[in-house]
C-alpha cells in the first residue's frame, strides 16, 4: 500500500515477513528505505500523511484506541489528535484535525474481534461478519454516520471524499462532502470498484476494479487492474493490463502513480532493485507515469 508524501520525496510502504509487519519511509526516486516509522500493530491498516513531515496512525498505547501523530522519520515525541472507540480502520485527518473514518459493525453480535492472520493482503474493502460505516469524528467528541461504505480518501482540497459503497455483489464509488451532503454516485456497473485516490490536481480519482473481466461469485477469477475516471464521472479509463492484480494506486503531486501488484517479477529486475522474494505470491511496489486526457 505506497503512499506519496505530499511533497513527492518519500512514500509509505507496508513491510511483511511471516508474522511481522511495519511501516517504513523510503524514497519515493528509486525505493531505497529510509528509516522505521512504525511497527504498532494498529499503524498496518491506518497510516497516512498529516503533512510532508508527519504522519497520523490508529494505536491502542496509552490504555485506549486513539489517532496519533509522529515524525516520519520515526523518532521524537508522538501525539495523541484524538481518543477513538471502536473497531475503527482507514482514517483520513481533516484540516482542524476531525477525523473521518470507518467503523466496522460486527454482523452477528457475538462476533467482535477481527481475524488478520487469514485476510486476503490485497483486499482491504471486505471484512467477513462485518458490515463498514463511514463516521466522522469531531473535536468535541460529536460523531456523524456519513454513509454506508469503505475506503475513504480526501480530496485535494479537503472538502470531500470518495469512497466504495456495496450494493449487492457489486461496489461502486461514491463521493460525499465532509460535512455528510452532497452524495454523488461516480461508478455504476456490475463490478467492485474500490480502493479510490485522487489525483494531485482533483481532476481524476483513481480506482481498482476488476470491470475488465469480472467474476462477482468468485472474485479470485477476476482480472483485478487500475483505472482512472474523471472526477465528474467521465472519462472512464483503464490504466494497467497485466494479469497480475495491481492495487492501492496513489499519485505523488508530480503525476506519477505507485501501486502494488503482484505481477511476475523477472530475474534482472529483482536484481536491479534488490528483490528478495520474487515469487507470484508477493506484492511490490511498482510505478508508472500517467497523464490523463482532459475532461470536456
Amino acid at each position: 500500500y505506497p503512499m506519496p508524501s505530499p511533497d513527492g520525496k518519500h512514500l509509505l510502504t507496508l513491510t511483511q515477513q511471516g508474522k511481522e509487519a511495519w511501516i517504513a519511509r523510503r524514497v519515493s526516486e528509486n525505493g531505497d528505505p529510509v528509516n522505521l516509522v512504525s511497527n504498532d500493530e494498529r499503524a498496518v491498516d491506518s497510516i497516512g500523511w498529516k503533512n510532508n513531515g508527519q504522519v497520523y496512525y490508529l494505536s491502542d498505547r496509552a490504555g485506549g484506541l486513539g489517532l496519533w501523530e509522529k515524525i516520519s522519520d520515526g523518532e521524537g515525541m508522538q501525539r495523541r489528535i484524538q481518543p477513538l472507540h471502536g473497531a475503527i480502520t482507514q482514517p483520513v485527518v481533516l484540516a482542524d484535525e476531525s477525523i473521518i473514518a470507518v467503523r466496522l459493525k460486527p454482523l452477528n453480535y457475538k462476533k467482535t474481534k477481527l481475524k488478520h492472520d487469514s485476510r486476503d493482503p490485497f483486499n482491504n474493502w471486505e471484512y467477513e461478519g462485518f458490515a463498514s460505516e463511514i463516521v466522522r469524528f469531531d473535536k468535541n467528541g460529536s460523531e456523524m454516520v456519513l454513509a454506508n461504505g469503505i475506503n475513504p480518501a480526501l480530496s485535494p482540497d479537503g472538502n470531500s471524499i470518495v469512497f466504495a459503497m456495496p450494493a449487492g455483489r457489486s461496489i461502486h464509488l461514491f463521493r460525499i462532502n465532509t460535512d455528510g451532503s452532497n452524495l454523488i454516485q461516480i461508478t455504476d456497473a456490475r463490478s467492485m470498484d474500490v480502493q479510490p485516490s485522487w489525483s494531485s490536481d482533483g481532476n481524476w480519482i483513481l480506482f481498482t476494479s476488476n470491470r475488465a473481466n469480472a467474476d462477482l461469485k468468485h472474485q479470485g477469477k477476476s482480472q483485478w487492474d487500475i483505472w482512472a475516471i474523471g472526477s465528474n464521472g467521465r472519462d472512464l479509463t483503464q490504466v494497467t493490463f497485466d494479469e497480475g492484480r495491481d492495487g492501492a494506486a496513489r499519485m505523488d503531486k508530480n503525476g506519477r502513480i505507485y501501486f502494488h501488484s503482484d505481477r511476475a517479477v523477472s530475474r534482472d529486475m529483482a536484481a536491479q532493485h534488490q528483490v528478495k522474494s520474487a515469487s507470484s505470491h508477493s506484492f511490490h511496489i511498482w510505478s508508472i507515469d500517467w497523464t490523463g486526457k482532459a475532461q470536456q
